[in-house]
């Protein structure tokens, strides 16, 4: 194995692999090699050892259900998905795809982004669970988590007697998105607990279906970085990347809509998927994570970009309701 023009010590790892590497050259955050098989990443695995097995095993059921534009894990020498460096840090070498992040500012790329993870959800479902399959904890329970965080750094902001500008902003609309929190919470644990009881099918997600693991190529587009996948509804991801554009579009209709119907025109949601979404939609996370940040940070300097994002917030929510309340008659959940 000939090595050319990286000193790192986690170079010397790809000798554990049988392959035959070219050169290699540093990326963000992981290695990339040349081999005549193509580009290689070897990259610090970033979840649970245990994990791995499943994260490959839904790798490989979705390739041979025919969706074929996601990465795929090599096997070591002693074929074992994961290889360990003399401190004990784990390592994952994968494919590669040349190409670069999904555009959020392009809607074409983003409704196209929209098929790719219907087409990679009709592949990820199965009747009965994949083997060795996480579950991720349901919305509701999430929220009951966040909900508890809140009920505490209010308190917590109530007893400071000294308060910069950000906390008496964040005070005055505490209330508000808190009490907001707790009705959604308590709708969606109803609503939730019922589509469990009927379900069907048993589903996979990406679990971080966001634009840094949606790769455009010249071949379409691929999916990458699968560490946080889990069995759960599809709308996990769907959420998680309808939430972020809708955010930086100050919540616009057109969008949030454009998003569904692209992903309804490959995979049809069931009305309760719908109603899910609206409940992900609907709850105050984006608030919620400003008070985690604010909380678990110093409290001696707060970054005045903690105000800005804050007063967007509270900005958009006048638009966002609007849109929630349009989304509940156009999918029939009024």
């Amino acid at each position: 194995m000939g090595v050319i023009a990286v000193n790192d010590r986690s170079v010397s790892l790809l000798e554990n692999y049988d392959i035959e590497v070219l050169r290699t050259w540093k990326g963000r955050g992981a290695i990339l090699c040349e081999t005549p098989q193509g580009t290689l990443i070897l990259k610090e695995y970033a979840g649970h050892k245990e994990k791995a097995l499943f994260q490959d095993a839904l790798l490989n059921m979705v390739r041979d259900k025919g969706f074929e534009n996601v990465e795929n894990i090599l096997k070591n020498k002693d074929q074992e998905l994961l290889t360990q460096d003399q401190d004990g840090t784990y390592y994952v070498l994968k494919t590669y795809f040349e190409g670069r992040e999904c555009n959020v500012r392009d809607m074409n790329e983003c409704s196209l982004a929209m098929n790719t993870l219907a087409r990679f959800h009709n592949a990820a479902c199965r009747d009965t669970p994949l083997p060795g399959a996480y579950a991720a904890r349901p919305a509701h329970a999430e929220f009951e988590r966040h909900n508890k965080e809140l009920r505490r750094v209010r308190k917590y902001l109530k007893d400071r007697s000294q308060k910069t500008d950000f906390e008496i902003c964040l005070l005055q609309n505490y209330d508000y998105f808190f009490n907001l929190a707790l009705q959604i919470t308590e709708e969606l644990r109803f609503f939730q607990n019922e589509a469990l009881r009927k379900q069907e099918k048993h589903f996979i997600c990406h679990g971080d279906y966001q634009h840094h693991n949606i790769i455009v190529c010249e071949g379409g587009i691929h999916l990458i970085n699968f560490e946080k996948c889990a069995s759960d509804s599809p709308v996990r991801d769907l959420y998680l990347f309808m939430r972020k554009l809708l955010e930086k579009n100050n919540w616009a209709e057109k969008i949030g809509f454009e998003l569904v119907s692209s992903y309804d025109k490959i995979r049809p949601m069931e009305k309760e998927e719908y109603r899910q979404l609206y409940y992900r939609l609907a709850y105050p996370e984006k608030f919620w994570k400003i008070v985690n940040f604010y909380y678990n940070s110093g409290k001696a300097w707060i970054p005045g970009k903690n105000l800005e994002k804050l007063s967007k917030v509270t900005g958009q929510e006048p638009e966002k309701q609007a849109f929630l309340e349009k989304f509940k008659t156009r999918y029939g959940l009024s």
